[in-house]
C-alpha cells in the first residue's frame, strides 16, 4: 500500500489539499449543499479534471451510505422515482461524451455547467413566486441534466440543487432524498469508470482507504452544523461560493 501511495509523489501540500477536500466531503453529504464544486476543483487541480472524477467517486459513495443511513427516514421517493430515469439516460450520454473529450474542453463543459447552474439557482431563490413547478419537461431535463454532469465531472449537485430547491422540500428532506438519489447513480456510475474509461483503478481505491477517516470527521462534524442552519442568507452564500469557484475553473 505504501509503494502505491509513494507512487502519486503528492506533496505535503497537495496532501493537505486532499484531506481538506474529502472532509468537504462529508460535509457535504451532511446536507451542506454548495460546497461540491470546491472539492471538485481542489482535487482536478492535484489529478486533473477527468481523473480526478474517478478517485472522488468512490468516495462519493461511502459518504453517501453514511448520509442514506442517518437520513433515510427523510427521503421523498416521489421525487426520485422522476428524477431516475433521465438521470441513468443523462449518465449514458455522459459516458459517450466523456470518454472522448479533451481536458480543456472538459474543464469548460464543467465550468459553464457550474455557472448557469448558480445563476439559475439564485433566480429560484430570489422569485417571489412560491409555486412549485409542475411541468414534466422540468423533471426531465433536471434529471438528464444531473446525469449527465454527474457522470462528466461529478457536477450534478447544483442541478439538483436547483431541482429539490424548485420543488420546497424542507431541509430535512432534501438531504433525505438527495442522499438516496445520489447512492443509486453513483453505485450506477462506477462500472462505467472501471471498464469504460479506467479512472477507478487498484492504485486509487488504495488512495481512497486512507482518506476514509477525513469522510466520516467531514460527515458527523456537518451534521452538527446543519442542525443549527436556519438558512437564507447561508445558502445564499453558498451560492456565491459556487459562482466564484466555476469562474475559478473557467479562467484557471
Amino acid at each position: 500500500m505504501s509503494s502505491i501511495l509513494e507512487s502519486y509523489n503528492l506533496t505535503a501540500l497537495q496532501w493537505t489539499a486532499i484531506c481538506f477536500a474529502v472532509f468537504l466531503l462529508g460535509l457535504s453529504k451532511s446536507g451542506i449543499k454548495g460546497i461540491g464544486i470546491l472539492i471538485v476543483i481542489i482535487l482536478a487541480f492535484v489529478f486533473g479534471e477527468k481523473a480526478s472524477t474517478g478517485v472522488l467517486l468512490p468516495m462519493l459513495i461511502v459518504a453517501d451510505i453514511f448520509a442514506v443511513i442517518y437520513y433515510n427516514r427523510h427521503a421523498q421517493w416521489g421525487y426520485i422515482k422522476k428524477l431516475m430515469p433521465w438521470m441513468i439516460i443523462g449518465v449514458l450520454v455522459g459516458v459517450w461524451v466523456g470518454n472522448d473529450i479533451s481536458e480543456v474542453l472538459f474543464k469548460r463543459i464543467m465550468a459553464v455547467i457550474i455557472i448557469v447552474s448558480v445563476l439559475i439557482m439564485f433566480y429560484t431563490e430570489n422569485r417571489a413566486s412560491k409555486d412549485i413547478p409542475k411541468n414534466k419537461l422540468f423533471s426531465t431535463g433536471a434529471g438528464f441534466l444531473a446525469g449527465f454532469t454527474t457522470m462528466v465531472g461529478n457536477l450534478a449537485g447544483p442541478i439538483s440543487n436547483i431541482y429539490f430547491l424548485a420543488m420546497r422540500l424542507p431541509k430535512n428532506e432534501f438531504i433525505g432524498t438527495a442522499a438516496w438519489l445520489f447512492f443509486i447513480i453513483n453505485v450506477f456510475k462506477l462500472p462505467f469508470h472501471f471498464f469504460v474509461w479506467k479512472t477507478v483503478t487498484k492504485e486509487t481505491l488504495v488512495l481512497n482507504t486512507v482518506l476514509i477517516p477525513a469522510i466520516i470527521i467531514g460527515f458527523f462534524v456537518g451534521v452538527a452544523i446543519v442542525k443549527l442552519i436556519s438558512n437564507i442568507n447561508y445558502r445564499r452564500f453558498i451560492l456565491i461560493v459556487t459562482a466564484l469557484g466555476g469562474a475559478v475553473m473557467l479562467f484557471r
